[in-house]
């Protein structure tokens, strides 16, 4: 093609990746926070191909955008449409439009060495959507640098119709057309150039909503069990969350109308000369008694210590995350007797799944932190988390011993109760780790190999000892 302007980007990626292991799945760290583009059995590939352009325009337009497709082995999909999207900038403002990798957001955190984002972020296929954002960062007029926000918008739909249908087995329920909706603030206080200290604080909440609910029969027919309503009415109740209407389920109408959950994000980053120290917490909600401290508790959520190094050799920068969601409230809801003793206690949150949209998930994944392993795991046929009551602890490394090397290690310790309404017989521990390298040579432009190996052992997912060959190939088209 004719060779491009200064200001014109056209990019490309190809690159093919297979893992073997030994288990009954592939080891955790070998399937999770890779977008969904992976898969829980022990043996699996893809061949990935992508294009990506970008262009600066006239008074501070910018045009991106990028299509990356996939062919799999032994994954949901056999064809997989991983990107298809279209992202118009001007300034600081973004419309997004389509199917993209989008990183943990409002809450930063390190994708290659963290254990995820507990709401949404790198575990689960990409949901396409319509969205504007604001996505680094601005300075408030008026407060000279000290006081910064970020935030978003958006609207989209799940595409995991097909996979829902063929995964359930008899007598079980899914989803179909289900919308989302997604929408959070953040705050920065804090100038660099007269303090070396920041503090990030803000609100991240998401919502299923709309769709129809069916039922798999015997025969391997559905039966229709709920039709969500879908209108314009649907889309602001998923905004500002509101009590269904008589079209919608009795828990909706008691409630709220969808399946609504957030996380409310802080962070503290300090700067000491080449160093950089960040402690953040995320506090999970899955239900309006735990977005506020209505009972005098926050016991769930993340926190996490990141630590980046001056430039060196080996360690460039290390974190650790501990995670609970084991309280939820505590184990009892009491909303069906507010009316008749007065009072309400909202408790057994019971995170991650709903009785209507059976569980925030998308192609069988967590859309969540993957420690607490999603549906795709289930042997019966049921769209449910088994255990979300976790508490956990991961510790990741990560280093550069030259321009061409780079390692990073994940450990994690897991132990698992099931849920309130079906324990597990027993506390389940699960130990999941992954130690990878990878190479990109200055004498071949373009060109990286990963070479990565993943340990599990526990008695929730079991054992299993694996190995992933990836190649990659990027660089600019002329």
């Amino acid at each position: 093609m004719h060779a491009q302007t200064a200001d014109s980007i056209l990019t490309y990626r190809v690159e093919a990746s297979g893992n073997v292991s030994n288990g009954t799945y592939a080891p955790l760290w070998l399937t999770s926070n890779r977008y969904g583009l992976s898969s829980v059995e022990p043996n699996s590939g893809y061949v990935r191909a992508g294009i990506n352009f970008d262009k600066e325009l006239r008074h501070n337009w910018q045009i991106q955008a990028g299509l990356d497709v996939a062919a799999t082995a032994n994954q949901t999909a056999d064809f997989v449409i991983q990107q298809a999207f279209a992202d118009f900038s001007w300034k600081f403002l973004r419309l997004s439009v389509g199917s993209k990798e989008r990183p943990g957001f409002p809450l930063t955190k390190n994708e290659r060495l963290s254990s995820g984002m507990m709401v949404e972020g790198a575990n689960a296929r990409p949901v396409p959507q319509v969205r504007g954002e604001i996505a680094e960062y601005v300075a408030i007029p008026g407060t000279k640098g000290w006081l910064s926000l970020k935030g978003h918008l958006a609207y989209g739909m799940f595409t995991d119709n097909e996979w829902q249908e063929s995964f359930v087995s008899a007598g079980n329920t899914y989803g179909k057309n289900i919308y989302y909706h997604s929408k959070s603030l953040m705050f920065r206080i804090g100038n660099r150039k007269k303090l070396p200290a920041e503090f990030e604080f803000g609100l991240l909440m998401a919502t299923q909503f709309a769709g129809d609910q069916l039922k798999k029969k015997s025969d391997g027919t559905s039966e229709l069990i709920t039709d969500m309503p879908d209108g314009l009415k649907s889309f602001f109740k998923a905004f500002v969350p509101m009590s269904g209407g008589s079209d919608t389920p009795w828990g909706d109408q008691v409630n709220v109308e969808g399946n609504h959950l957030g996380s409310w994000n802080f962070a503290i980053n300090y700067y000491l000369k080449d160093w950089k120290f960040r402690a953040y917490l995320e506090h999970f909600f899955d239900d309006h008694s735990q977005m506020f401290w209505q009972y005098g508790r926050w016991k769930d959520g993340q926190i996490g210590i990141e630590i980046t190094l001056p430039k060196n050799r080996w360690v460039s920068s290390i974190l650790w995350e501990g995670m609970s969601t084991k309280d939820q409230t505590g184990p009892i809801l009491y909303d069906s007797f507010a009316g008749s003793l007065g009072y309400q206690i909202s408790a057994g949150d019971n995170y991650y799944n709903n009785y209507c949209y059976q569980a925030w998930q998308h192609w069988g994944q967590g859309m969540g932190n993957p420690l607490l392993p999603g549906p795709i795991y289930n042997k019966d046929g049921k769209i449910t988390f088994k255990s979300n009551r976790v508490r956990a602890n991961h510790l990741g490394i990560e280093g550069n011993p030259s321009d061409e090397w780079n390692y990073r290690i994940l450990v994690s310790f897991a132990r698992h109760w099931g849920t309130y309404s079906t324990p597990l017989d027993k506390q389940r521990k699960q130990f999941s780790s992954l130690y990878e390298v990878t190479y990109s040579p200055q004498w071949a432009k373009g060109w990286s190999t990963s070479v990565s190996m993943g340990l599990d052992r526990g008695n929730y997912l079991g054992n299993s000892t694996g190995g992933m060959l990836s190649i990659k190939k990027t660089g600019s088209i002329l």
